[in-house]
């Protein structure tokens, strides 16, 4: 796969990028979906791209690099998630990107939520990978314990390498200031607003998104099914991004068929 086409993206004084792949040689477009990828806090679309470069191999995708993320310039306010979805809704526009599947991971699951309840109809599914925050962890303590956890024990080297580079490249500034954010956003309420069918996803080893509050946030949605990756932690979309792939193809084409892992 040829290398994603690069482009800034610029709203109401926020830069950030979008990594286009477009449609595949030999695709004639009609039934095939289209792809879009969001990071999580302190991240960037890097820890991403093995899942990006496998479903651009039958389908246009691209991932977003939020304002603030990795290289991006940092805004010189604290930014919404409202804001976010109003950056990514930019970015799709920029970019001449119709309805599409909305992917997120982490704290970019938050940001699907709200891209999907601001515009009905815009996308025909969300895949939530490693949704946060769970209702019954809300503290900086915790999510930082469960973090810890998880990279020490149910990550890859290369994972945890990517993941602390790009904390790096964000700076403690930016993180904190936007960690609040991240903390407040009701996902287990505003996941009843979604009207497009939803697939939650984690590895079985996630300390952060355990099993039950997946399974509380599949209950709550209009139309939500759970699926389990075997053997991963939170950042199952780069250490097993095989599989990640494969359930995120089964789930768009045959939205409603029982996918759910066996206990």
């Amino acid at each position: 796969m040829a290398d994603p086409d690069i482009s800034e993206v610029h709203f109401e004084g926020l830069t950030g990028r979008i990594h286009a792949s477009r449609r595949p040689a030999g695709s004639d477009g009609r039934s095939a979906p289209t792809f879009v990828l969001v990071h999580g806090i302190g991240t960037s679309h890097r820890y991403l791209h093995r899942l990006h470069r496998l479903l651009a191999e039958t389908a246009e995708t691209y991932s977003v690099e939020l304002p603030g993320f990795g290289s991006m310039p940092k805004p010189d306010r604290r930014l919404s998630m409202a804001d976010y979805a109003g950056f990514l809704r930019a970015a799709l526009d920029q970019a001449g990107v119709g309805p599409c599947v909305l992917i997120g991971h982490s704290m970019g699951t938050q940001l699907a939520v709200e891209a999907a309840r601001q515009e009905p109809g815009r996308f025909t599914q969300l895949v939530l990978m490693g949704p946060v925050v769970d209702s019954r962890r809300r503290t900086v303590a915790r999510q930082a314990f469960d973090l810890a956890v998880d990279c020490l024990f149910f990550e890859s080297p290369s994972s945890n390498l990517l993941v602390l580079a790009d904390y790096f490249r964000c700076g403690p500034r930016w993180y904190l200031t936007e960690l609040p954010v991240m903390m407040a956003y009701p996902t287990e309420e505003r996941i009843a607003e979604v009207d497009a069918p939803v697939l939650f996803l984690r590895g079985s080893r996630d300390t952060v998104a355990s099993r039950d509050w997946c399974r509380l946030l599949a209950g709550r949605a209009m139309s939500g099914e759970f699926r389990e990756i075997p053997g991963s932690g939170h950042v199952v979309q780069h250490t097993a991004s095989g599989q990640v792939a494969q359930a995120i193809r089964d789930f768009v084409a045959s939205p409603g068929r029982a996918l759910e892992s066996p206990a």
